[in-house]
């Protein structure tokens, strides 16, 4: 197994995925400005774009995670971004997390950014198991990483605090075996 140091460009039929940076920043601001993409995301924190312009800017130096920009490849738009963090090399695991402008959703680019970004975490990177937490509210999402090879493992009660309302966590994960046999599958 090797770190995050190397920062791949994946290329699919309708993303390619590459290292972000700062002037992706411009294109991503939605990502922290839609209520609704806020929402979704439980994120509390409001962000400036020039802590943003910050911390996209050094994200090529991080060799604990991966933080690629997702590029629609019919516009050549900066469309969201697919991060593999939190990475646990003694368990050869590390979580997933993928966003998108309002505009971008519903198209299968997240499916095929998802496949991308997980597929090079196995087979690049030799991780066991990738996992994620997705938020009782947002069902169009729980599907789509479902769709993507990702199983529910539990809940986690009450994990978040939005507009005073509690909401649960589902946590899924998606293992090594099942992603190789679930491609053997889809080739053959």
């Amino acid at each position: 197994m090797t770190d995050f140091s190397h920062k791949p460009t994946l290329t699919g039929d309708l993303v390619v995925l590459r290292p972000v940076t700062e002037a992706d920043v411009p294109a991503l601001l939605p990502l922290f400005e839609d209520p609704e993409v806020t929402r979704l995301t439980g994120s509390h924190v409001a962000h400036d774009e020039a802590a943003l312009l910050k911390w996209y800017g050094s994200r090529g130096a991080q060799d604990d995670r991966l933080d690629l920009a997702v590029v629609e490849r019919a516009t050549g738009r900066v469309v969201g971004e697919a991060v593999l963090n939190e990475w646990d090399p003694d368990n050869e695991s590390c979580a997933f997390r993928i966003a998108f402008v309002p505009d971008a959703v519903g198209r299968g680019l997240g499916t095929e950014a998802t496949r991308l970004i997980v597929g090079h975490a196995f087979e690049a990177l030799g991780l066991y198991r990738i996992w994620l937490e997705v938020y009782a509210f947002n069902p169009r999402a729980r599907r789509a990483y479902e769709k993507a090879g990702f199983r529910a493992e539990g809940v986690l009660r009450g994990a978040l605090l939005w507009e005073g309302e509690r909401v649960d966590a589902t946590v899924m994960s998606v293992l090594a075996p099942e992603w190789a046999a679930a491609d053997r599958q889809a080739v053959g």
